[in-house]
């Protein structure tokens, strides 16, 4: 592995609400350390799973600010920071530049869905322009499924080549693996992450630098352990490992995940408030619940 790239495993962290909804800071903060206790590498706050697109620009840089305030290194931070306009997504990539954050992670304005590789070059270019700092990195976010539009390799591959020190990273959230592939073809500098533990072990083998998966939320001590068995920084059965990851998040998957992972931490750690979401996302009910920390079994270590 390119050990001048970002690399390892990565959660975009689940953000947690009090009972009006409101954010909660301190068991934000607890879950952060926690995830590092569990070995992540780096923790993306507002990504899909944290919600980010349910909470005010305000809210966001509050919530990157009560994580380096409660004890968590800057470096390890990635924070979400793309919307629509411009001029937002300046503000969160400044903040997070400011704070020492390692990179941010962009979605592509997403509302206009022709929009051209041309068109989406030139909003990085004004983005990265009007930011106008050296420690800027982005990594990004390509996630078609819920944007509707997203990176191509091409695109990924001249934005790259253009800001070589500045375009850095790429999650790929599309679930095409041959997608992935092609990204690391066309853009061999930039740091590529599947955006799920399914992928990891395939990844690393094509040139991946490991995942950026929300299942890290509740899963990260196997995850990690699969990443360093590919990496080779761990000896063991690989492929056993593996098969036991996927099969957690395919039991995930069989519930509405961000729910159902705030559900698995509200029953694990006894605190109701983490079953909050926000609308238009649903609470999963305690039945729901009871029923998965039953089929994930004694694979659902402690929380």
């Amino acid at each position: 592995m390119n050990k001048n790239k970002m690399t390892g495993v990565m959660t975009p962290i689940l953000t947690p609400f009090n009972d009006d909804l409101s954010f909660n800071p301190d068991l934000y903060v607890v879950q952060a350390h926690w995830l590092l206790e569990q070995g992540i590498h780096y923790i993306s706050p507002f990504g899909t799973t944290g919600e980010a697109l349910s909470m005010t620009v305000e809210e966001r840089l509050n919530a990157v600010d009560t994580l380096i305030d409660g004890g968590i290194d800057p470096a390890v931070l990635m924070p979400g920071a793309g919307l629509c306009n411009l001029a937002d997504t300046v503000t969160l990539c400044r903040h997070a530049v400011d704070r020492g954050c390692a990179a941010v992670m962009t979605l592509p304005p997403f509302f206009y869905k022709n929009a051209s590789d041309d068109g989406l070059y030139a909003y990085f270019a004004r983005l990265i322009e009007t930011v106008n700092h050296p420690d800027l990195k982005i990594c990004m976010y390509h996630i078609p499924p819920m944007a509707g539009i997203g990176f191509t390799p091409h695109l990924a591959g001249r934005l790259s080549a253009d800001f070589s020190d500045i375009v850095v990273a790429y999650k790929d959230s599309s679930g095409d693996f041959e997608n992935t592939k092609a990204v690391i073809a066309a853009a061999p500098h930039v740091a590529v992450f599947p955006g799920s533990e399914t992928f990891l072990k395939h990844g690393v083998e094509h040139g991946g630098m490991g995942c950026i998966s929300a299942t890290c939320n509740v899963n990260p001590a196997k995850i990690r352990q699969v990443y360093d068995l590919a990496v080779g920084d761990l000896a063991g059965d690989l492929e056993q490992s593996n098969d036991e990851m996927i099969t957690f998040r395919k039991n995930i998957e069989g519930y509405a995940p961000i729910p159902a992972m705030k559900g698995l931490l509200a029953e694990k750690r006894g605190d109701q408030r983490w079953r909050h979401v926000r609308p238009p996302l649903l609470p999963v009910n305690e039945a729901s619940t009871k029923e998965l920390i039953g089929l994930l079994g004694a694979s659902l270590t402690e929380l």
